[in-house]
């Protein structure tokens, strides 16, 4: 049974998130981190498969976004705003969760999840604490420098679609434009106006230089994700590799599919291609 929770960042914002039990006895937790926009709330189906293969989930509403952002805000109005303390109070709360999670799971193997904005979360926070994670997962993710992270509109390449929504990068399914567009906790305002310049180009960053700790990484991007696509993944784990040491980096290129592959038209594929990921490097108790 799922319970929602609350704690209290450096800055006096409550942050939201919800823990998912394992069915059956645990063998490790996975921390997920949702991408810019949208919401924890949208990851049922990973959650569900994640916690039935035995991992306890743990997955906030980030800063500014979802239930987070509604209490933080006092409604609507300025969702995917990170409020006080910008990206770096954002990766924080982040951290300050990881916390809480070692503390109540202080024997089990941790892994990161992190999709497109909490991808490129999920790359800071491995650059600051190696130490912390057993496993990492990045969704939609990019090598975060000019030329391989996409700061064009990203529905472009359907914009002159018929019936465009600006929600076609998403996925090929039109059930999750409609959802979407339809989620009182979502917003599809860009990035770069939501985050502003300053803190957007926050962003940028590369792999640390020997990080020290040999952690085992599995990239996923769908062939057509404009956030970053093949090139960039590709490029992103070249670095994993030479730069911070790391020698157990997987790609995996999924044709046709976008940008949300958890959402995606294979959405069932990429499942169980995480759940086999994760069967090889945190085996079963």
């Amino acid at each position: 049974m799922t319970d929602t929770r609350e704690f209290t960042d450096a800055h006096g914002v409550a942050i939201v998130y919800d823990v998912h039990p394992a069915a059956g006895t645990p063998r490790g937790v996975v921390q997920l981190l949702h991408g810019v926009g949208e919401h924890a709330g949208r990851y049922g189906a990973l959650i569900g498969a994640l916690t039935e293969a035995g991992f306890h989930v743990y997955a906030d509403d980030h800063r500014g976004h979802g239930r987070t952002g509604i209490r933080q805000h006092g409604g609507p109005e300025k969702l995917g705003r990170l409020g006080v303390g910008g990206l770096r109070a954002a990766e924080d709360a982040v951290w300050q969760l990881t916390g809480i999670i070692r503390d109540e799971n202080p024997d089990l193997p941790l892994v990161l999840l992190g999709h497109s904005w909490g991808s490129f979360l999920a790359q800071m926070l491995v650059n600051h604490h190696p130490e912390a994670w057993d496993a990492v997962i990045l969704s939609g993710s990019a090598l975060r420098t000019p030329g391989f992270l996409n700061a064009a509109p990203l529905n472009a390449r359907w914009a002159k679609d018929e019936g465009a929504t600006g929600l076609e990068w998403l996925s090929r399914d039109p059930a999750v434009w409609a959802a979407f567009a339809d989620d009182p906790l979502t917003t599809d305002v860009p990035l770069l106006k939501l985050f502003g310049p300053i803190e957007a180009a926050r962003l940028y960053g590369r792999p640390a230089k020997d990080l020290g700790r040999d952690i085992p990484m599995l990239l996923l991007v769908g062939r057509d994700d404009p956030v970053g696509g093949p090139r960039s993944v590709h490029k992103l784990a070249d670095e994993y590799r030479s730069r911070s040491g790391l020698t157990d980096v997987t790609t995996l290129v999924y044709p046709d599919a976008r940008h949300e592959i958890f959402a995606e038209l294979q959405q069932e594929e990429v499942r169980a291609d995480v759940l086999a990921w994760l069967d090889a490097h945190i085996p079963a108790r």
